[in-house]
C-alpha cells in the first residue's frame, strides 16, 4: 500500500502532472520505492476516485491537456495516519542471494562475473548518491527537520550501497580463494 503514500508525499512536496510525477519518481523517490509510469497513472486515478487528490482546474480548457494534481485534506489525513502507523521490517528478498544459494547446489558457472557486474552497478549507484548529497545537501541545507529527514533517507541509500560494495568485494575474494 506504499505507492499511494509515495505519490501523496510527492504531490504534497509539489503539485504535479502525471508526467512530472513520473519524472520526479525517476530522480528521487524511485531510488527506494520504484514504480512504473503505468502504475503511477493508475494510482493517480484511484487516489482521485478516493477523494485524496484532485486535478487542478486548467487555466484554459484544452483537449489532451495534462492534468496537474494536488492533495486534498483527506489525502493529507491518510498520509499522516500512515506515517504514524507501526510496521515491522520486511524480510529481504534478493534474487542474487537466492541464485548464489542455488549455485551452491548446482554449481556456479558465471557467478563471479555476475558478482563483478553487481559490484560495478552498486559502485556507480553509490557515486550517484554521493553526488546528490554534495549537490542537494551541503551542511547549510540541513537546518530544517524536513531537510534533515530527506538527507537521512539519502544516507540510508548511501549506507546500503556501501554495504553491497563491501559485501560483494568480500564475496568475490571468497570465491577467488
Amino acid at each position: 500500500m506504499s505507492l499511494p503514500h509515495a505519490i501523496l508525499t510527492a504531490l504534497l512536496e509539489k503539485p504535479s502532472s502525471g508526467l512530472e510525477l513520473t519524472r520526479r519518481f525517476d530522480r528521487s523517490i524511485g531510488y527506494f520505492w520504484s514504480a512504473t509510469h503505468q502504475q503511477i497513472y493508475r494510482e493517480l486515478g484511484k487516489l482521485e476516485q478516493a477523494g485524496h487528490i484532485r486535478a487542478l482546474p486548467a487555466p484554459t480548457p484544452a483537449r489532451g491537456q495534462k492534468k496537474e494534481y494536488e492533495v486534498l485534506p483527506a489525502g493529507r489525513a491518510e498520509l499522516t495516519e500512515w506515517v504514524a502507523r507501526s510496521e515491522d521490517p520486511k524480510p529481504l528478498r534478493s534474487a542474487l542471494l537466492l541464485r548464489m544459494r542455488a549455485a551452491a547446489v548446482v554449481g556456479a558457472p558465471g557467478m563471479r562475473e555476475e558478482l563483478r557486474r553487481h559490484l560495478d552497478l552498486h559502485r556507480r549507484q553509490l557515486e550517484e548518491y554521493r553526488a546528490i548529497e554534495v549537490r542537494d545537501f551541503p551542511p547549510a541545507r540541513r537546518e530544517s527537520e524536513p531537510d534533515r529527514l530527506r538527507h537521512l533517507v539519502l544516507r540510508g541509500g548511501i549506507d546500503l550501497e556501501r554495504f553491497w560494495v563491501e559485501w560483494l568485494t568480500e564475496a568475490l575474494g571468497e570465491l577467488e580463494r
